[in-house]
């Protein structure tokens, strides 16, 4: 009930700043008031506003025009047509540099533009230019300190090309900057978890309290986004590097998981998991209950493999007589 208070009045009061004549200032005041984040709200019918929308806009369209110019050589290749691999980079290229080039025009006329340097910096990752990325991502940094975006990019950037450690350092300052976003505890956990050894002697801890940071992560994140079924099925996917395993809390994760799944498809997936960790748990009830409820044929060949090792846990004399 107080949830639906607070969403309720949010929504009326952003009705009232759609109807006000300066509409950016009003919804970013009233979003300041009601949840205590402040925030900056472009005005769209600023000239420089519009250049940048446009700018997002022709990015977007250069990345859709790639995307389908792959699928499409490859269903001609399918069928003996298609260009080559060469000549279709050679079009793409010259498709992405005719962006780049509009973001260096951009950014010549407005050096100053934060966020516009922040999409840059996406685009050349995008387009393989990481290096370049960074560098956009360092002048944002420097552009705007408090800016959380630019932390976690550039986060995302030292987790891909090392120190890991700037990595943590960073995450952890977007974190600061905007502790409501979920990506950012997403993007720390995973750091976390995969880089280990890391961890343990930059946060001078063992390895199991590694692992305790980075499921506290994950769950923090889905807090904040609890439909989130990405993120939840990360969390659960987590159980499965963790030793000595912990079943009863994997099995809790997927359950979660279930909960928010969006289709048959999604939550057949995850009755493969749930199986797979009662097997190994010795649930061997539960685990045939869930096998069978998983009909679609895409899961057939995991479905098969574990209904060999339930049989087998079921009935080991049986396995006992078959030689090798």
């Amino acid at each position: 009930m107080v949830v639906w208070r607070f969403m309720n009045s949010l929504l009326i009061g952003l009705l009232g700043a759609v109807l006000a004549t300066n509409q950016a200032v009003a919804v970013s005041n009233l979003v300041a008031q009601t949840t205590g984040i402040s925030v900056s709200i472009p005005d769209p019918n600023d000239p420089v506003e519009k250049d940048y929308l446009k700018l997002l806009a022709d990015d977007d369209a250069a990345q859709s025009d790639a995307d389908r110019w792959i699928s499409e050589n490859r269903a001609f290749a399918e069928k003996g047509a298609g260009i080559s691999d060469a000549t279709l980079t050679l079009r793409i290229r010259q498709r992405f540099d005719s962006v780049d080039k509009e973001y260096e025009d951009f950014l010549a006329l407005h050096p100053g533009h934060v966020r516009a340097r922040l999409a840059y910096g996406s685009f050349l990752n995008d387009t393989g230019k990481e290096t370049e990325a960074k560098a956009q991502w360092e002048k944002a940094r420097e552009l705007d300190p408090k800016n959380p975006a630019a932390w976690n990019n550039l986060a995302n950037y030292y987790g891909h090309r090392g120190p890991v450690t700037n990595a943590f350092t960073y995450y952890q300052k977007a974190i600061e900057l905007n502790p409501k976003e979920p990506v950012y505890y997403q993007n720390l956990a995973t750091t976390t978890f995969l880089f280990r050894r890391d961890a343990m002697q930059f946060y001078n801890i063992s390895e199991q309290q590694v692992f305790d940071r980075s499921l506290d992560l994950y769950r923090k994140a889905l807090q904040l986004d609890p439909e989130n079924f990405v993120l939840a099925t990360d969390l659960a996917q987590t159980y499965y590097g963790i030793k000595p395993p912990r079943n009863e809390d994997a099995l809790a994760a997927w359950k979660y998981a279930l909960k928010v799944a969006g289709d048959d498809f999604q939550r057949e997936g995850i009755y493969i998991h749930l199986a797979r960790i009662e097997l190994n748990s010795g649930q061997l009830a539960e685990a045939r209950q869930h096998l069978d409820l998983v009909t679609n044929a895409t899961y057939q060949v995991l479905k098969q493999r574990l209904l060999r090792n339930l049989a087998a846990k079921e009935n080991p004399s049986a396995t006992n007589t078959v030689p090798r």
